[in-house]
């Protein structure tokens, strides 16, 4: 019978056990051998080494695995992660809680690009890939980094940036985006509902630190789960998660 790692607590044992083991070694260690050694089976094990390995604690080279860059970092004492490295685990932790979408954007220029994202369980859900660059004025993320610029930036923007419809929905008129910028201003909260997807309902929040935005988190909901007590919640999470990147 298969052995799904079905307890948290012998889950991290696990992963703390071939972390250790790997460590110790001081040599590339195989798969099969940790799974004899720590006698944990090949169904789980599979799993946490590529968990490791996607989180940067292991290197993998062909069939071999060594201690990563990861376990460096964890290590670290002048506190210089990057911005990518600290949201990172907030993106984590808010797609678990509301288990859709959940993407980290940085402003490039009049751009944004999506450096951190999580995607939803769900068979029905939107993806967003790491590295994309994408449009301010017709994402939820990027209508909350334009809401943290000034007047004289915004109009600027405005002026000389290019807004195509993406879809029916995509709103590109000047005087009609002020005014949800200035929406955005009050609220904190900026949306957008099938401006950029069809059927894809967007809700972000900017952050904040030191007086410039850093980058804003996004949730992503295919509008047949959107409805109040999802936005609500979303919205709850969006404040908790960008006061906690923002500390």
């Amino acid at each position: 019978m298969a052995d799904p790692i079905s307890s948290p607590v012998k889950s991290a044992m696990r992963t703390l056990d071939i972390i250790e083991y790997v460590v110790a070694r001081d040599r590339p260690v195989v798969a099969q051998e940790i799974a004899a050694v720590l006698a944990i089976p090949v169904s789980s094990l599979s799993y946490l080494l590529n968990t490791l390995v996607d989180r940067e604690y292991l290197t993998r080279d062909g069939r071999r695995y060594t201690a990563g860059p990861g376990l460096e970092r964890l290590q670290a004492r002048t506190h210089d992660f990057s911005i990518i490295e600290r949201s990172a685990p907030l993106v984590r932790s808010l797609r678990l809680q509301i288990n859709e979408t959940v993407s980290f954007f940085v402003p490039r220029g009049w751009e944004m690009e999506a450096v951190v994202t999580e995607s939803s369980d769900h068979a029905l859900r939107y993806a967003v890939q790491t590295g994309s660059i994408t449009p301010l004025y017709c994402y939820s993320a990027g209508k909350a980094l334009l809401a943290t610029w000034s007047d004289d930036a915004l109009d600027r923007y405005l002026a000389e940036v290019r807004r195509p419809s993406v879809t029916p929905s995509t709103i590109t008129d000047a005087d009609a985006l002020r005014r949800e910028i200035a929406q955005v201003r009050q609220t904190g909260i900026a949306k957008t509902r099938e401006e950029s997807t069809p059927g894809i309902q967007g809700i972000a929040r900017a952050v904040v630190i030191n007086g410039e935005a850093v980058g804003a988190f996004a949730i992503a909901v295919p509008i047949v789960r959107f409805d109040a007590d999802v936005e609500q919640r979303a919205i709850a999470l969006l404040h908790t998660t960008t006061a906690l990147l923002a500390r």
